[in-house]
């Protein structure tokens, strides 16, 4: 009876789980899933998504740089990604001359369109299942040797489920991306820190780029004989939106995910991980900002380091409170039971018993290596005593964005954390010789800035004409007296432990497999080309509380507020929308005209999925994918399809935008929009 019992409550979680908006599935197998999607309003085929015979959607799709996705929406390379992803290259053309943050940028030719060093973009040429070609003993590396074609293509296998499976991926990498638009920073990141994660959300966050190739539409580096590239597939852009309940789909790259984990990993991030992290990240981040808001350079100078150090340390706030909301420990340990209880005299009995074993073993180096990550190596002087700083020729761009005062003030606050939560043999024992010389943590930091020669790139340049031993300085000593006790100690220790858990898992998730045999199991992202379907809508916050899947420029005005950097919209904005000229792009919403932003729908998306298309069941644009709610971020761990939505900007705000703020309606000429 008991075993009868089990059985009917495996297969009903199975059946719930399958039923559910959830998932990252493989675009080379999406025709296992066009069925479900065809049920709910899918109109194409799995040839349609992904071919390697024709042209396809997979075509129109970028991994933009090293961790957003993009699409193309014109035959002349012109490529959408979002604000947040094109920060750092949007940042760097900034000074206070040319405050592109603050004022946007809009190239008015392809002349003025702006180059972006060690900026690339990757389209996936192919991918394949190459588990059996491994299991008969042929390398990973031999295969992606064959599969890169002497150079013509960059490839990796990967794998998935834990090693059960692994898959070869090919791409093509285009490294010369240009900027030709973004928005201003009240447009792009309306809302800042505050409204990051958040819903209801009103951020344009979007930026224009464009790709070129040779003459030969080949990969090249930058060069001034480069011409647009032609893409195989550019994206048709829909304005008719779509209402709660439509058929929608995101295609992208997502980052990260472990779906399948047990609670031991669950019960680090919620109870130990993400309460130190966020607690350090906070302390920077009140020093950047209190330095931000006295002068503007710093501002411009910080803007990409500060929205980089914030949107994790948001996300992971999110993240607690998902996880405990949705007792996601506490559900993992009622299945790992049942497990337990089905898997006797199996060959996976014992299995999550030795995960909780190791998991306890590996708790102390985890969380050290947390405070290593989070507050030695967050001092930027520690990340500037390498051996790359110390060779470096352009020793003014490494130092372009960095104030010894706010590093200063960060080291104190981090070396301190440090010291009351890490344990003594995890402290290296220069630093705790020259602590105490010192006295006091204030004491050694103003010793290690005031006599090291690496706090400028003045001090370097005169350091090498004196033919100063950088070896000696007392920046680079604490660097490698850290990376060497971090390699000795924690490191090795910290990967054995995991390359353990890893080959538990691979037998674990095998027995997830047998013992939910109904169950849907899609692999956990991993940065590779994936496809998420689902639908436009809204969701329940709170009892009583149901928040609407859109929002509206009338929301803006509502928040915009002069006298707060992140809500100062611009004028043009304030005035379009009192005098209602908004073109083409207007739409009937609630009962009066106005110009739809945003949207919800229940697409599983993870990191990486920013800048992703958001399509309809057509495979039309709707929008670009760049957010989820904040409660929705533990979806990393536990989808839940009642209250996680991902957050994308409505196509049209972004045509609106263009057009009627930033003047470049020649863009849309070169898109095919319906």
């Amino acid at each position: 009876m008991k075993k009868l019992l089990l059985t009917l409550v495996s297969l009903a979680s199975a059946l719930t789980v399958a039923l559910a908006d959830e998932g990252m599935w493989l675009p080379c197998l999406i025709g296992e899933r066009v069925a479900d999607m065809k049920a709910k309003g899918f109109e194409l085929t799995a040839e349609d998504i992904y071919s390697i015979n024709q042209a396809s959607l997979k075509d129109a799709i970028v991994l933009f740089g090293r961790g957003c996705s993009g699409e193309l929406v014109s035959a002349e390379g012109l490529l959408l990604t979002n604000h947040h992803c094109g920060y750092g290259q949007i940042q760097r053309h900034s000074s206070v001359e040319h405050d592109y943050l603050t004022n946007g940028f809009w190239a008015m030719s392809r002349a003025e369109e702006l180059p972006n060093p060690g900026l690339t973009v990757s389209f996936l040429v192919r991918m394949e299942d190459v588990t059996e070609r491994i299991a008969a003993g042929e390398s990973s590396g031999a295969i992606v040797e064959s599969a890169e074609e002497g150079g013509k293509y960059s490839a990796s296998v990967e794998s998935l489920y834990y090693g059960n499976k692994h898959y070869l991926f090919v791409y093509q990498v285009y490294r010369d991306v240009r900027l030709v638009a973004a928005p201003p920073s009240s447009i792009g990141k309306f809302g800042g820190d505050t409204d990051n994660w958040m819903w209801p959300r009103h951020t344009g966050d979007f930026s224009v780029f464009r790709i070129y190739a040779d003459r030969n539409n080949q990969p090249a580096d930058y060069s001034k004989d480069n011409v647009p590239y032609t893409p195989k597939r550019h994206f048709t852009i829909s304005t008719q939106g779509a209402a709660e309940g439509d058929f929608t789909f995101v295609y992208g790259f997502p980052g990260t995910t472990r779906e399948y984990v047990t609670s031991d990993f669950v019960d680090y991030t919620l109870n130990y991980s993400n309460p130190a992290k966020i607690h350090l990240r906070t302390l920077r981040l009140d020093v950047i900002s209190e330095a931000q808001e006295k002068d503007v350079a710093t501002r411009i100078m910080y803007a990409s380091k500060h929205a980089s150090i914030a949107n994790a340390w948001k996300k992971w706030q999110g993240e607690s409170l998902g996880l405990a909301r949705r007792k996601t420990v506490e559900k993992k340990e009622a299945y790992e039971g049942r497990f337990v209880e089905w898997a006797k005299g199996t060959e996976y009995e014992g299995v999550v018993e030795s995960l909780h074993a190791k998991y306890a073993e590996l708790l102390p180096y985890a969380i050290t290596r947390d405070y290593y990550n989070e507050a030695i190596y967050a001092i930027e002087l520690i990340g500037l005593a390498s051996p790359r700083t110390l060779a470096a020729d352009n020793v003014e761009s490494i130092y372009k964005d960095y104030l010894p005062a706010i590093d200063r003030s960060v080291a104190v606050k981090m070396l301190k954390e440090f010291g009351d939560n890490v344990s003594a043999e995890f402290v290296p024992q220069w630093y705790a010789d020259r602590l105490a010389e010192c006295g006091s943590v204030e004491a050694f930091v103003e010793w290690l800035f005031d006599t090291s020669r690496l706090t400028s790139a003045a001090d370097i340049k005169a350091a090498r004409a004196e033919q100063y031993d950088f070896e000696s300085d007392p920046a680079r000593a604490m660097r490698v007296a850290f990376d060497g006790l971090y390699r000795e100690k924690i490191g090795p220790k910290y990967a054995a432990l995991n390359r353990e858990i890893t080959a538990l898992y691979k037998t674990y998730m095998r027995g997830q497999m047998a013992f939910e045999p109904e169950r849907n199991f899609y692999p956990d992202a991993n940065l590779t080309l994936r496809v998420a379907y689902g639908s436009v809508a809204g969701y329940e916050a709170a009892d009583g509380v149901y928040h609407l899947p859109y929002t509206t420029l009338d929301g803006i005005i509502e928040k915009d507020n002069p006298e707060i950097y992140d809500y100062d919209i611009p004028q043009s904005l304030r005035d379009l929308y009192a005098s209602k000229d908004y073109g083409r792009w207007g739409v009937a919403l609630n009962g009066h005209h106005t110009i739809p932003v945003a949207f919800l729908a229940k697409n599983h998306t993870t990191g990486g999925n920013s800048g992703s298309p958001i399509l309809n069941g057509r495979g039309e644009l709707l929008g670009i994918n760049f957010d989820r709610t904040w409660v929705s971020t533990m979806s990393d761990l536990d989808y839940d399809a009642s209250i996680c939505r991902n957050i994308s900007v409505d196509i049209r705000y972004v045509l609106f935008v263009i057009d009627k703020i930033g003047g470049a309606g020649y863009l849309l000429d070169e898109m095919t929009i319906k």
